[in-house]
């Protein structure tokens, strides 16, 4: 069930998964934080945490779901969030280089 209209989730705990692909296939790279959405206008924006750049992720209602309500553990670090307001999930195909 996707989330419209996305400015329901500005000041909400957002989930987020990024499964970055090798130029092959397979993945190469993988990324996991919860943190408050700042804004969806043009993008959105999420809060990382103290020290930490804000993240941007395109507005597209379709990729955020409301969360069901339960513990999530960050495979990354072993963090757990509980009952996030949302959850979003991407792959990103890494671009091939013609670096040596």
């Amino acid at each position: 069930m996707a989330v419209s209209p996305l400015h329901q989730m500005i000041g909400k705990r957002l989930l987020v998964g990024v499964s970055y692909l090798a130029p092959g296939g397979g993945i190469q790279d993988q990324l996991q934080f919860a943190g408050q959405v700042l804004a969806v206008d043009p993008l959105v924006c999420i809060d990382q945490g103290e020290g930490m750049e804000p993240f941007t992720l395109p507005p597209v209602e379709e990729a955020f779901d409301p969360a069901p309500p339960g513990e999530y553990r960050l495979r990354s670090t072993g963090q757990v969030v509980v009952d996030p307001g949302f959850i979003t999930s991407w792959t990103v195909q890494r671009p091939e280089t013609d670096a040596p």
